[in-house]
């Protein structure tokens, strides 16, 4: 895939899922900056072994979720590379109740850590990307923000946001050359599902069309074709990265 950029932004690259976007941006060439809120270590290592095969990377950290901190973060890195060429909002957490159980603060802090974070960076993208022209932005969605789920209302509310959010955003920028769009993944292999019960597992399994989970490399090359100049006339999209659990 080519790249007309050289640099990304992958918040939330320091396991699971971010860090395999973050090493296959890599290895197609783009510098990676590696975001992390906690887990310092764990970021260094993504982007040490994104520098061992070869490619390069620098590590940021700071919380998504604090405007401020992202907003700085942006200035940082557009003052060390001179452009910020694209951006994957991928951090975002769960805190899993029943409706009737979830108080606000419980909702809102999935809210604010998916949602208003990927907002934020959006805006601030768009704020530096308008300048040359150029750029392209992929929000890590999830199969929960179409289909709902049990469990679930603040993270479906906040993937629902972003896919529906996206789209705005990408009717804003379009004319500034400036592409959004959205994936959704859905069961992907992680440490996550990994510690789930073999039963849990061949229940998710029984409901999946290609009956098996998908694999974060599976998510992280999907990413990149978004980004990549061979989706250059696709914007406000959502591609759905699933095995076929949801083709509405």
């Amino acid at each position: 895939m080519r790249f007309s950029g050289k640099n990304v932004l992958v918040t939330g690259s320091s396991r699971g899922i971010g860090a395999e976007i973050a090493k296959v941006l890599a290895g197609y060439g783009l510098k990676v900056w590696v975001n992390y809120r906690s887990g310092a270590d764990a970021a260094e290592a993504v982007a040490q072994e994104i520098r061992n095969s070869g490619g390069r990377a620098e590590v940021t950290g700071f919380d998504v979720s604090d405007e401020a901190a992202f907003v700085e973060a942006v200035k940082a890195i557009v003052a060390e590379d001179g452009e910020l060429s694209y951006l994957v909002n991928n951090a975002g957490i769960t805190n899993d109740k029943l409706a009737l159980r979830m108080k606000t603060d419980d909702f809102m802090s999935v809210i604010n850590a998916n949602l208003t974070s990927t907002f934020i960076g959006c805006r601030e993208a768009m704020k530096v990307m308008r300048k040359k022209k150029f750029g392209s932005v992929v929000n890590i969605a999830s199969i929960v923000g179409e289909t709902g789920n049990a469990g679930q209302t603040n993270y479906a509310a906040s993937k629902g946001g972003v896919i529906a959010m996206t789209k705005s955003f990408a009717i804003e920028a379009a004319q500034s050359g400036i592409r959004y769009n959205a994936l959704t993944p859905g069961f992907i292999a992680t440490d996550m599902t990994d510690e789930l019960p073999d039963d849990v597992k061949d229940t998710f399994t029984s409901k999946i069309p290609m009956k098996r989970f998908g694999y974060p490399a599976e998510v992280a090359e999907a990413t990149a074709f978004l980004l990549s100049d061979q989706a250059g006339y696709i914007t406000g999209e959502t591609l759905k990265v699933n095995g076929g659990m949801n083709m509405a």
